[in-house]
């Protein structure tokens, strides 16, 4: 199966989380391990700090099991690896992709609310998904754009699957605009489409 997929990660205070979506805009958050665990890591859940060799193991059999088109994930705190994945798994498959970036992140911000209120990208409903979705607050930038945050005074409150989903869509709409959702088999040419 054809997916992209988002990354926002970080080292001990907030979460790291990867979202994969289908290339017809079905986003949900995968699972790996014998116990099936989320890819979502909490740091007060693993001792206050993000357990590297869990994430690469997820990595690893993210790229196992789907075919990834593109992997989108956001360098800070985890440059050297997002390399590493970059030369095992392709670096026109592994991008950093940076979210303070302000008109690349407010657009695909735009793009993200306009899909998911339209209803043309749809959820599995992760409850993890839903409440970082609902705690992320539009933060003012100049020229009538935005980026997203926690509410103010709210540290608690994370909004780091929100941001993995947003890169999700992104490098699914990405894929999607470039081809990559195309298979060729034997004289046959497969196009996987949301219609």
């Amino acid at each position: 199966m054809f997916v992209s997929a988002g990354f926002d990660g970080s080292s001990t205070d907030d979460f790291t989380v990867i979202r994969v979506e289908t290339m017809n805009y079905w986003q949900f958050t995968p699972t790996y391990g014998d116990a099936r665990r989320p890819m979502v890591w909490a740091p007060l859940e693993w001792g206050g700090v993000i357990p590297r060799a869990e994430v690469h193991a997820a990595v690893a059999e993210l790229f196992a099991t789907f075919q990834v088109c593109r992997f989108y994930c956001d360098p800070r705190d985890w440059q050297s690896e997002i390399q590493a994945w970059a030369l095992e798994y392709g670096e026109k498959r592994v991008l950093p992709w940076v979210t303070g970036r302000l008109p690349q992140m407010h657009a695909a911000l735009e793009r993200f609310r306009t899909d998911l209120t339209t209803g043309l990208l749809t959820h599995d409903d992760c409850p993890i998904t839903k409440a970082h979705v609902a705690n992320a607050r539009k933060v003012p930038r100049p020229g009538e754009k935005y980026l997203i945050g926690k509410p103010h005074g709210a540290y608690h409150q994370k909004i780091d699957a929100a941001m993995a989903s947003v890169l999700a869509h992104e490098a699914a709409c990405d894929a999607v605009a470039a081809g990559e959702n195309v298979e060729v088999d034997e004289g046959y040419v497969y196009v996987y489409s949301s219609y």
